[in-house]
């Protein structure tokens, strides 16, 4: 198994990559913003993805956008494709894409909203902290990349304040400080946190 920076040669998985997020999103009955082909082949070949492989299989994904002219990026689709689940290979993902992130993109805030409790885990212990929308990027397409998600309509009803998701920020100004060094969150401070938010906001469906 290997994990590396994508380029062209990996642009043949993009259909794949685009299936399995898909699937993985109806299966958990998640809301995830959906991409297409063209999109994740784009992010390939700008050097902006990693990619895990087994020999030629495809196992595991994630990218990286860019906002807010570049003050902002975000850790994107992260993925492992079900036969390889289990072993560790997220984690191993999400460390390798954090770091491309902060080499790449040194003075940038590397953000995440997600309602994927692992993968609010792993942000926590790369040294994320929970934030409010407010703290993140304004950039207007991130926002309307949210519309093909089953959840869209609570960040609406909310003003763009709160939704299913939890954002997350690493502040790569703050890195080392005190602040930095405090304790990763607590998974089930973030199990409680998805259950109020569940019966907040998805009360009228329940009607």
């Amino acid at each position: 198994m290997k994990v590396v920076i994508a380029d062209k040669i990996h642009i043949k998985y993009a259909e794949v990559i685009c299936d399995t997020i898909a699937e993985s999103a109806q299966v958990r009955g998640t809301g995830i913003a959906r991409r297409t082909a063209e999109y994740i082949a784009t992010k390939i070949e700008n050097g902006n993805a990693v990619i895990a492989l087994d020999g030629d299989i495809f196992a595991g994904f994630c990218y990286i956008e860019k906002w807010g002219h570049g003050k902002f990026v975000a850790n994107s689709g992260l993925i492992v494709h079900p036969n390889y689940r289990g072993k560790g290979l997220a984690k191993k993902i999400k460390h390798k894409v954090f770091e491309h992130s902060k080499n790449k993109f040194p003075n940038a805030k590397v953000f995440s909203i997600t309602t994927g409790l692992p993968v609010m885990k792993m942000n926590s212990d790369l040294g994320y902290k929970p934030v409010t929308f407010s703290e993140l990027t304004d950039d207007q397409t991130f926002w309307d990349g949210c519309q093909t998600c089953k959840n869209y309509d609570v960040l609406t009803r909310t003003n763009r304040k709160m939704c299913l998701c939890t954002g997350m920020l690493y502040d790569p100004k703050k890195s080392g400080t005190d602040q930095d060094k405090a304790k990763p969150v607590k998974e089930k401070v973030f199990k409680r946190l998805k259950r109020i938010k569940q019966a907040l906001f998805l009360r009228k469906d329940k009607k």
